[in-house]
């Protein structure tokens, strides 16, 4: 293991680079600004869902088209202009005094952050990496995690000490000063894809290379929706909401900030196991199991009355996020071969992002009627535990897919 972390050091730093600064444009740290951007705005809880809402939609339709640039433009370019824009939308989160300028930031937020950083790194790890794919997937992922852990508790304290707007500003000083600089150096070469089969593609199921309009027509891509939907959605909708959940509980966000490092360290530990699993047993082998840990935690947050139920609820979700990391970046490749990876990929993509769109605004609307969210985790716990059991009907499907093509 460690020789395979010394021989590709650069590579597996940039993914981790990535993920890490991807960080900056996902739900969690956007929210711990909720509080501040509603009261600033004058917006409701469902208000405010709304516009992230559409403004995630719009992030989510802008990721199909742009997604194929991983395939077709080199990475050492593609990146470093991704965090220019980047660093341009949290200045417009800073400098904003409108509503729709609001909406205009938020989008390119999630556009940049949540949807090209993260689908820039797990393609180039499915294209760069063959036999040790998996592994590379799972270390490249952990970059969400050391996010999750690292940064809440010092943004909060920076936003009690200069504020929301010029926390923003200090965001995007460290996207256009240490991100951007970082992408460039380690992007300096271009590698090509390297494994035990020494090739430079891999094929997929039928021994070719899927092209999109070829997997939007098969029926894999439907069965795998369902799956790919729900990690992003309960787990967006859990941070997004949790100024509401400690109005509820009566809690504090500095009291519920240490349950980050239980998300974000049953995360890594889970997606190391399963990335190790994926290459040693086959990663189809995980659609059964991926979501039972989130129904539980969902489960556990209505009846949470400590900050430790919040702990809790967290430790679970962060189990299925590191199933789901692993899960995405190596059944992908195995399913549809790596030529059109990056065009395939930012489909998959453009769906979490996509549930990620419709959670606050349709939670934020539940909560606007008076259905508190940890009421609503039941509802979503039934969900998981459905969905898993339908994923052993397509486990059985998908190997005799790969038998008979």
């Amino acid at each position: 293991m460690w020789s395979f972390l010394i021989e590709n050091r650069r590579w597996l730093g940039t993914g981790l680079l990535l993920t890490f600064a991807s960080s900056f444009g996902q739900t969690w740290f956007i929210s711990l600004f909720a509080g501040q951007i509603r009261a600033e705005y004058g917006l409701s809880d469902g208000g405010w869902g709304l516009l992230y809402t559409v403004a995630t939609l719009a992030s989510a339709a802008l990721l199909v088209g742009r997604g194929a640039l991983a395939d077709t433009m080199k990475l050492s370019r593609l990146a470093p202009v991704v965090a220019g824009l980047f660093a341009l939308a949290a200045l417009g989160m800073a400098l904003g005094n409108a509503v729709w300028l609001l909406g205009i930031a938020v989008f390119a937020l999630r556009f940049c952050g949540q949807g090209m950083f993260s689908h820039i790194a797990i393609t180039a790890m499915g294209r760069w990496f063959v036999a040790t794919r998996g592994r590379a997937v799972s270390i490249a992922a952990l970059g969400h995690s050391v996010g999750e852990v690292i940064l809440p508790l010092p943004f909060v304290l920076l936003i009690g000490w200069i504020g929301w707007r010029g926390t923003w500003g200090v965001t995007a000083a460290v996207i256009a000063l240490a991100v951007l600089p970082a992408l460039a150096l380690l992007l300096r070469d271009d590698r090509e894809p390297v494994g035990a089969a020494n090739v430079e593609v891999t094929a997929g199921l039928g021994g070719r290379h899927w092209q999109r309009s070829e997997v939007l027509r098969h029926w894999l891509f439907w069965a795998f929706l369902p799956l790919v939907l729900t990690p992003g959605f309960i787990g967006t909708v859990v941070f997004f909401h949790q100024v509401h959940v400690a109005e509820i509980k009566g809690w504090t966000l500095a009291q519920m900030a240490p349950g980050y490092p239980a998300y974000a360290c049953t995360t890594v530990a889970v997606m190391l196991l399963s990335g190790r699993l994926a290459d040693a047993i086959g990663p189809e082998r995980l659609l059964p199991v991926v979501l039972i840990p989130m129904g539980i935690g969902s489960a556990l947050l209505g009846p949470a009355v400590s900050v430790w139920g919040w702990f809790a609820a967290l430790a679970f979700l962060g189990m299925t996020q590191g199933m789901a990391g692993a899960l995405w970046g190596t059944i992908l490749p195995q399913a549809y071969g790596t030529r059109h990876l990056g065009s395939i990929r930012a489909l998959v993509t453009a769906a979490m992002v996509l549930s990620t769109a419709i959670g606050p605004g349709l939670t934020g609307a539940l909560i606007d009627a008076g259905i508190d969210f940890p009421d609503q985790g039941f509802a979503m716990a039934a969900w998981c535990f459905a969905v898993s059991g339908a994923m052993v009907l397509v486990l059985r499907a998908f190997r005799a897919e790969a038998v008979v093509i």
